[in-house]
């Protein structure tokens, strides 16, 4: 993971803000747990730096996300989720069952992928799209409990 820091620092700079150890940590903490909470991110920049204040991490989330160096997502009922992959058109597709979050891309490619029938005057330049439903290992667990239920009452 040493080895991305360098990047991450570079991308920061580059985005006009001061590279700290924390904000290079939590682009590190999401590229180990892409779509990951806050308290993910926590656990995972504190495995890189030992410890790091509350506080620190929102800011950095904070601040890393105002400069398009992160984005946050936040599917409905869901905390909301930060991720690396930014600068391209993509949606998510989340698990009911288990909040599993995958990157889909978009058919049309290009922002904003649908126009609604009315504006109101804005002038749009995005659409978020979120896809849900059950991913396969829920479906498969699903299944062999609905077996498993079907040859117990047998």
């Amino acid at each position: 993971m040493e080895k991305s820091k360098p990047q991450y620092a570079s991308q920061i700079k580059s985005a006009g803000i001061r590279s700290t150890i924390i904000r290079t940590a939590v682009m590190a903490a999401l590229e180990d747990h892409p779509h990951s909470d806050t308290e993910t991110v926590m656990q995972g920049v504190r495995e890189h730096l030992g410890s790091a204040s509350p506080q620190a991490i929102y800011n950095a989330l904070a601040s890393l996300a105002s400069k398009g160096l992160i984005r946050r997502i936040e599917p409905a009922g869901k905390n909301a989720l930060y991720e690396l992959r930014v600068g391209d058109n993509h949606h998510h597709i989340v698990c009911r069952s288990c909040g599993l979050v995958r990157d889909i891309p978009c058919i049309v490619g290009r922002a904003p992928c649908l126009s609604p029938s009315e504006t109101a005057g804005y002038i749009l330049d995005e659409a978020e799209i979120t896809f849900w439903g059950t991913c396969q290992d829920c479906a498969d667990k699903a299944k062999n409990s609905v077996d498993d239920f079907s040859a117990a009452s047998s």
